[in-house]
C-alpha cells in the first residue's frame, strides 16, 4: 500500500520507528491485555460514544500504530498491512472484504516481546472485524485493548497520548454514536446497520493539515483503494477496481 510507505509524522515523533523492543512483556501484562475492561472504564466510555465506521477507522489507526512499531523486526508485516487496508476498504463497502481470520487454529506463538504483542493485536482486530461484520451494538468495546496495546509498546507514550486524545475529541464530534448504550438490544440476533454513516479515511487520523469532509473522506478513501494491489491482497474479493 503506497499510504504505509512513509511513516506519519506522530509516530515518527513517537520514537517507534526501529527503537529498542525494551517494554515490559510479562505474563501479569499479557493477562492485562487478554482481558482488558478491569481498570480501563474511562476509555470504554469514550470509545462507546463513537460510530462504527469511526471505530473501524481507529482500529486501522491502531494496528497502524503496531505495524510501524515492529517493522524491521517481524516478517509479518506484510500480512499486517494487508489487514489495514482491508480494514480500510470496509468501511468504503464490507462486502468488499473477506473475514479478517488469524490463528484460528491456536497454533501460532503468542510469547515473546514480539510475537506476543503482535498476536494479541492481531486477534483484537479479529474480534473487532467479527463485531462490525454482525452489526454488533457492542463494538466499541472491542477496541479497548488495542488501545492501550498500542499505547504500553509506544517508546514516547505521552506522544501517543496526547494524539488518542486529541483524535477521540475529534471523533465524538464528527462521528458520534447515534444509538444509546443503556438502551440497546444484546441479543445475538440484534443488527445494527453503519452502512449509512459517514465514510472516514486514514488523513483523518495522520494529517493535520487534513480538512474533513463528507466529500473529501470520500475521495481519500477512493484514491487509497485505488492505489491497493488487490489481487495481492487475500482479504479484499472487489469484483472490479473502484474508480
Amino acid at each position: 500500500m503506497k499510504n504505509l510507505q512513509k511513516t506519519p509524522p506522530i509516530i515518527v515523533e513517537s520514537k517507534s520507528i526501529g527503537h529498542p523492543i525494551n517494554f515490559k512483556w510479562t505474563k501479569r501484562k499479557i493477562n492485562q491485555f487478554l482481558d482488558p475492561l478491569e481498570g480501563n472504564e474511562e476509555l470504554e466510555k469514550a470509545l462507546l460514544q463513537i460510530n462504527h465506521k469511526g471505530s473501524i477507522g481507529l482500529t486501522a489507526a491502531l494496528l497502524e500504530w503496531i505495524y510501524w512499531r515492529f517493522k524491521g523486526y517481524t516478517k509479518t508485516n506484510n500480512d499486517i498491512e494487508k489487514r489495514i487496508e482491508a480494514l480500510w476498504c470496509s468501511i468504503d463497502n464490507v462486502e468488499n472484504t473477506k473475514p479478517l481470520v488469524f490463528d484460528s487454529d491456536f497454533d501460532l506463538s503468542a510469547t515473546g516481546p514480539i510475537n506476543g504483542p503482535l498476536w494479541i493485536g492481531l486477534m483484537n482486530v479479529r474480534m473487532i472485524d467479527v463485531m462490525y461484520r454482525k452489526g454488533s451494538y457492542l463494538l466499541q468495546s472491542e477496541l479497548i485493548g488495542l488501545v492501550v496495546l498500542a499505547r504500553h509498546i509506544t517508546p514516547k507514550r505521552k506522544i501517543f497520548d496526547k494524539w488518542f486524545n486529541e483524535t477521540i475529541v475529534e471523533l465524538r464530534m464528527q462521528y458520534p454514536c447515534k444509538y444509546i448504550q443503556s438502551n440497546i438490544d444484546q441479543s445475538d440476533e440484534a443488527f445494527y446497520d453503519s452502512s449509512n454513516e459517514a465514510l472516514i479515511c486514514r488523513n483523518f487520523f495522520f494529517d493535520p493539515e487534513f480538512q474533513n469532509s463528507e466529500k473529501a473522506s470520500e475521495k481519500a478513501i477512493h484514491d487509497l483503494i485505488n492505489n491497493l494491489d488487490i489481487e495481492a491482497n487475500q482479504f479484499l474479493c472487489f469484483s472490479k477496481k473502484a474508480s
